[in-house]
């Protein structure tokens, strides 16, 4: 190209039109259904893609649109949180699922699969795990601070995907249905010994000790979410029935009726999956059940998303299946069942962005305007990732022996009408308390 432009920043014309070149042709091999319009940083408007639907964006100096034509799944998110790239028609979450959607039928741009192969290269350091840093990285993301979690989440703070029966349902019944199902795969009977496995803010630990009448210990790296949880057991009487320690799970002793992971594995790392196995296996006794509940993928092995590994989730990846049943069966694990939820996240993470943005106001007032952005680019993207991008989550079964559950799926609807009948403990404790209110003032 002969263009003469002068980059603001001062780089030669040359550089920002290689950029722009680069940028140019990755957009034309990429967007095919739909249209994005580019607004450059000198005004000139660009087309790519034709019909609907239709997103447009605009890049407002060169140095950001070099960083987009060379990283685009680093800078992208960098440039929306500095505010460098804005959306000029219909929303973030609109021009992300756009070109998302388009990314995932093409087959790539030359500079795209070199920046793959690169990051496939180095992914085992990537997602290098030990106990120390495991618990650094959870508090990275979890010891935000409860203000936060509070904008966005049900009252039980179930911070992972939930099950919606219905198109109509809302976040705080597709949680609580979320719980009754896994406590269902569980097969809980009343005294039996559960270890909850990343327990969180203890929502589920606690449901499973009230509503199936089990004797939980709930292991976490978080330091605000373990006292959260262990209030909230004391708080609700279950202290004797809940407990929930700041515990890495590799040290966990005795052995378990039941185990359950929800939303954890996915902080554990490749490199670390065999392990995990083993000590799973090492704690559930002879007759016991384990349901892991994960975010996945459905594609091939893939490497962790640079800008969500920098910002959201250091040390964490998204596994194939291909990558988790060699660990299991390394483990002498049996896998008794796998159910693939499909667009059940995305439709969690809608609920969440809503949320969000309705108070984003609140949130800028804890943190800034650059974390609102972080956050917002986040929901945004995660959601795009789970209706456009092969995102999926597995909930799997274990166990040691092949007669450890009945022979057919039935038992678990069964379980789950049972668990049902007494609506009044499935229900978010807020909730409850609102209801129990109102009957008693007629």
């Amino acid at each position: 190209m002969t263009d003469t432009r002068i980059d603001p920043a001062g780089d030669p014309s040359r550089r920002a039109s290689l950029s722009l070149w680069l940028l140019d042709r990755a957009l034309r091999t990429v967007i095919r259904e739909g249209m994005l319009i580019l607004r450059l940083p000198d005004g000139e408007t660009r087309r790519y893609g034709s019909g609907m639907p239709q997103s447009a964006i605009a890049i407002h100096d060169w140095p950001t649109l070099r960083r987009i034509a060379f990283n685009p799944d680093l800078a992208l998110g960098e440039a929306w949180m500095d505010g460098t790239l804005t959306v000029e028609e219909g929303d973030l979450y609109g021009f992300l699922a756009l070109c998302i959607a388009n990314a995932g039928r093409a087959s790539g741009h030359w500079l795209r699969r070199v920046r793959h192969r690169l990051r496939m290269a180095m992914r085992r350091l990537l997602m290098h795990n030990p106990v120390g840093r495991a618990q650094r990285n959870v508090a990275h993301h979890y010891d935000l601070g409860d203000g936060l979690y509070d904008l966005f989440l049900d009252p039980e703070r179930q911070y992972s995907c939930g099950y919606f029966e219905t198109p109509e349902d809302s976040l705080e019944v597709a949680q609580i249905q979320k719980m009754r199902h896994i406590a269902a795969k569980l097969r809980l009977a009343p005294g039996q010994r559960v270890l909850d496995i990343g327990s969180g803010w203890g929502g589920l630990g606690l449901y499973l000790a009230r509503a199936g009448g089990a004797d939980v210990t709930g292991v976490t790296l978080s330091v605000e979410q373990q006292k959260y949880a262990t209030e909230r057991a004391a708080r609700e009487g279950l202290i004797d029935r809940a407990r929930f320690d700041l515990r890495d799970y590799r040290h966990q002793t005795d052995s378990f009726d039941r185990i359950v992971s929800v939303g954890m594995f996915e902080h554990v790392g490749a490199a670390h999956y065999r392990e995990y196995f083993t000590k799973v296996a090492a704690l559930l006794k002879d007759d016991g059940v384990a349901l892991i509940h994960a975010i996945g993928s459905v594609g091939e092995p893939d490497a962790p998303h640079p800008w969500i590994r920098k910002y959201i989730f250091p040390g964490g990846y998204i596994p194939s299946l291909s990558e988790i049943a060699p660990a299991v069966e390394k483990a002498g694990l049996v896998i008794a069942d796998i159910e693939v939820l499909r667009l059940h996240y995305a439709e969690t993470l809608k609920a969440w962005r809503k949320r969000f943005m309705a108070r984003r106001d609140e949130a800028a007032a804890l943190y800034d305007e650059r974390f609102c952005r972080m956050w917002e680019f986040y929901l945004a993207a995660c959601e795009a990732g789970f209706r456009h991008n092969g995102l999926v989550v597995f909930q799997i079964q274990l166990a040691h022996r092949i007669d450890a559950l009945p022979i057919t799926r039935r038992y678990i609807a069964q379980e789950e009408r049972a668990l049902a009948q007494p609506a009044a403990k499935d229900q978010p404790h807020d909730a409850r308390a609102e209801q129990e209110n109102a009957a008693a003032h007629g």
